[in-house]
């Protein structure tokens, strides 16, 4: 499900609030479960989360950067010991293997920190047999969102629906191959880079995290 609307969202949260209005089949359905990617994806699936009704955790997936061009992605890791690589962008790239176990063995030290800080004592959303909706605030290769997929696989949900607000269209043609279903708000052409549709692109912070997922929780215990 793609659109072709124009314009820059406002931030985040306008982001999810327009992204929900492209998932309200999965409203109020007791079998779904959102999974925002920390940090940029978690204002977006909150608002997304809220909509639906739904629960909402976050799912670590962390970007492997090329050695001094880091926003260009190799790969990615997961929890649970996915790792995606790209060969195409390897291979041009002329990494080695110990380089990408070096970059892999760095971010998963970050990953493991974000676990333990976000969650706490808890333990992850239980996927198992659940349809996991997951959201990021846009996709540029797409080296994320597809850990991101195949570890939800790896964790037994029963359906995975990859949803974003902003991204190319050819990678949204590329996440289907992988998730059964993926909802694209916008899909402008060209595309270029994610934070260009967006007005206000600030970092999100690990606090934000925490407290939007401490909110989604307590919305939901009410």
């Amino acid at each position: 499900m793609c659109s072709m609307r124009v314009g820059r969202f406002a931030d985040r949260r306008a982001a999810g609030c327009e992204l929900a209005e492209h998932l309200t089949q999965c409203a109020g359905r007791e079998d779904v479960t959102v999974l925002g990617l920390p940090r940029g994806g978690i204002p977006v699936a909150h608002e997304v989360a809220a909509s639906l009704h739904a629960p909402l955790d976050a799912l670590l997936v962390r970007k492997l950067g090329v050695p001094g061009r880091e926003e260009l992605a190799f790969g990615a890791i997961a929890s649970g010991g996915v790792r995606v690589l790209n060969d195409d962008v390897v291979s041009q790239a002329r990494l080695d293997a110990a380089t990408i176990e070096r970059i892999a063995a760095a971010e998963l030290r970050e990953l493991e920190r974000r676990e333990r800080l976000y969650r706490g004592d808890r333990p992850a959303a239980d996927v198992r047999g659940r349809t996991a909706l997951v959201v990021d605030d846009g996709v540029a290769t797409g080296a994320t969102m597809r850990a991101a997929v195949q570890a939800l696989r790896e964790l037994g949900a029963g359906t995975v629906v990859v949803a974003v607000p902003i991204a190319a269209w050819q990678t949204c043609e590329e996440l289907a191959r992988h998730a059964d279903t993926v909802v694209c708000a916008r899909t402008p052409d060209p595309f270029v880079a994610v934070g260009l549709w967006y007005r206000d692109f600030s970092p999100t912070t690990d606090d934000e995290v925490r407290e939007l997922l401490d909110v989604s929780r307590r919305g939901l215990e009410r």
